[in-house]
């Protein structure tokens, strides 16, 4: 479903030419849940702003169902961090929203709006305005207004970040099942381990700046998932772990290769080098 080939993405700024993400491969299949894990400026923000056609790129190639991406389309929902609905609109209208702004026929997307809202337990809250309601279930009303137009790929950027620990995981639990209703393909972007192993088929973490592809784990753990006590708490301990040691490696070093010896197929070090001279 998205493909992207030897991709990178350079910024010119004033203090000269910042490399952001160098040539990046990474195939997601149709109705995966992949999740782009990485420190704070690792350009997977920028990763998720390429596919969606906001940024172009420096080097290589996107594409979404074959077709290379070359600016936003309709079929690729974006949610950001913040839910950013319009105050003056109720739930159900901020929902509809992009049904007015494709020019959708509102009475055909109406009943689909109400299911979403059910799906995301906020039956019953059609008629509020934003302010009426917390920030988890501000987040639950854009979740629901970015899947309003069923899109084949929903790209999600750390949209969790800004809520406390307990309402992340109850989200997190939404989307789950939001997921495995709709089927959509998802690429979620977050600096959270608990996170990456609740949600996604596949974790690929990138190294710090410029950003590439460390590693890919994948999650094979059944759904739903929670860090709660379950049949399958050893197993998601297991991959936090994995992805936690990954995040804490450093980039080798350039320097030289350690000297071989001569006798022998071990090599040593300059402080054994030393050590023994002494």
């Amino acid at each position: 479903m998205i493909r992207l080939s030897g991709v990178s993405r350079t910024f010119d700024g004033r203090s000269g030419r910042v490399e952001a993400l160098r040539g990046i491969d990474l195939d997601v299949a149709e109705g995966e849940f992949v999740a782009v894990l990485g420190r704070s400026g690792c350009g997977k923000s920028t990763l998720l702003r390429m596919v969606a056609g906001l940024l172009p790129v420096t080097a290589g190639q996107i594409t979404v169902g074959g077709t290379p991406i070359t600016r936003p389309r309709r079929d690729i929902a974006m949610l950001f961090q913040r839910p950013a609905l319009l105050p003056w609109r109720s739930v159900l209208d901020n929902v509809l929203l992009p049904v007015e702004i494709f020019g959708w026929k509102r009475a055909r997307h109406r009943d689909r709006a109400r299911e979403l809202l059910e799906l995301a337990g906020l039956a019953g809250f059609e008629k509020r305005l934003p302010h009426e309601l917390s920030g988890g279930m501000q987040q639950r009303v854009s979740l629901c207004r970015s899947l309003i137009g069923d899109p084949r790929v929903m790209l999600m950027d750390e949209p969790f970040s800004a809520l406390d620990a307990l309402t992340r995981e109850e989200l997190s639990g939404e989307l789950q099942r939001v997921h495995m209703t709709s089927g959509a393909t998802i690429v979620f972007v977050t600096h959270s381990i608990d996170e990456a192993v609740l949600l996604a088929d596949r974790v690929v973490v990138l190294s710090p700046r410029p950003g590439r592809i460390r590693s890919v784990v994948e999650v094979d753990i059944p759904r739903p998932r929670t860090l709660g006590r379950n049949a399958h708490l050893a197993d998601v301990a297991r991959v936090s772990a994995e992805l936690h040691e990954l995040l804490m490696e450093r980039d080798a070093p350039t320097g030289p290769a350690p000297v071989p010896l001569d006798h022998g197929t071990h090599r040593q070090t300059p402080a054994q080098a030393g050590a023994k001279e002494r």
